[in-house]
């Protein structure tokens, strides 16, 4: 698989169409062709593709058996003709999250299934290879931390293997900068940083930092929340930093370009296959809420882990206090207010617990 593409699987009935789409798809899509007759000996992945005759009776028993096997969050996408209200009809009966009317083009069923089409390279790269100066004076473990989000974001980028020991290191030294000067100095060396992606990677880190070192929590447990809080952005790589680092706010097709993000994180370290699952669940679901209306699959109560609610905490607080062109830095008090009028969107336990670390943010 190259590395700005995703993972696909077609499951088809008639091999020209087969051809026909791996032409339109293959430059989008590692595309991984199935015929039909072998269903049953393959099992449901994450992103499916059907291109079958939905007017043949024989199948929809079949079909509908195997659609029930698939994971939760799965994709299950059907092509069907245009003027056929029957077969849009059959797919969403037999459990079809989308359908596509023929000839599918490869932006069309990436954004069906949630994915934002990377662009060039050469775009990509500018995250990846971001300046890690930072002004003089700055916190001592912030170069190196932010050191280890650019070997990150550069992985990411090329496609090679991050390495979770440099991510991890450099958890570890915000965890010590945060420990030894406190988070309100923390973020003031951060906001130094000319990336607003950057910047936000190390304030929610710090962010999770702080706040699990003021609940008590064993170095051990900072440890994967920092780690967590460097990953958590990762799937911004496959996003164009035109809208990584816009001087303003987003349009409603940036933001859902935006949204797409947890689900390519997920993707790229799943891919790496080197971290534990409790890290994929904080990376996929950092920005799930309480009441159902997050993203990317509106998990609600008790589908929302401790940790995930800790860092998706985190990551609000850290994207209020982000200093940018548009919008002055906000004090710590004024942004857990915010947070607060989120009522029951976050945990309120921890948001008491949270409140401390917040209001001990001073505007600067």
């Amino acid at each position: 698989m190259k590395p700005q593409q995703l993972g696909l699987s077609v499951i088809g009935d008639a091999q020209a169409r087969a051809d026909e789409l791996g032409g339109r798809l293959g430059g989008t899509f590692d595309v991984t062709f199935t015929r039909f007759e072998m269903l049953e000996s393959i099992k449901p992945g994450p992103r499916t593709l059907f291109d079958v005759d939905l007017n043949d009776d024989s199948l929809v028993v079949r079909i509908k058996n195997w659609i029930k096997a698939k994971p939760r969050d799965a994709r299950v996408v059907f092509l069907a003709d245009t003027t056929s209200l029957l077969q849009h009809a059959r797919a969403h009966a037999l459990g079809a999250t989308d359908v596509i009317a023929r000839p599918v083009e490869a932006h069309d069923l990436a954004k069906v299934l949630g994915w934002h089409v990377p662009p060039p390279a050469i775009e990509l790269a500018s995250l990846a290879t971001a300046s890690t100066e930072i002004a003089s004076g700055a916190a001592p473990g912030l170069e190196a931390a932010a050191g280890g989000l650019r070997s990150m974001f550069s992985s990411a980028c090329s496609g090679t293997p991050i390495s979770p020991e440099v991510v991890t290191a450099a958890g570890e030294a915000i965890i010590d900068d945060v420990a030894e000067l406190g988070l309100a100095k923390w973020i003031d060396a951060v906001r130094t940083h000319h990336s607003q992606t950057y910047q936000h990677c190390l304030l929610v880190t710090g962010a999770a930092a702080g706040f699990g070192q003021h609940i008590g929590l064993s170095r051990a447990d900072r440890k994967r929340l920092s780690l967590a809080g460097m990953l958590h952005d990762i799937g911004k790589a496959r996003i164009p930093i035109a809208i990584l680092e816009k001087p303003g706010p987003l349009t409603d097709d940036e933001r859902t370009a935006m949204k797409a993000h947890p689900q390519l994180g997920a993707d790229l370290l799943q891919a790496n296959g080197s971290l534990a699952p409790e890290m994929l669940d904080m990376v996929l679901h950092h920005h799930e809420l309480l009441d159902g209306s997050g993203y990317p699959h509106g998990l609600s109560g008790s589908e929302i882990s401790d940790l995930v609610r800790i860092i998706t905490i985190s990551d609000i607080f850290g994207a209020l206090m982000e200093r940018r062109s548009y919008k002055p830095a906000m004090s710590g008090d004024a942004a857990y207010q915010i947070m607060l009028d989120m009522g029951v969107k976050l945990d309120r336990d921890l948001m008491r617990a949270f409140r401390p670390v917040a209001l001990g943010v001073k505007q600067t």
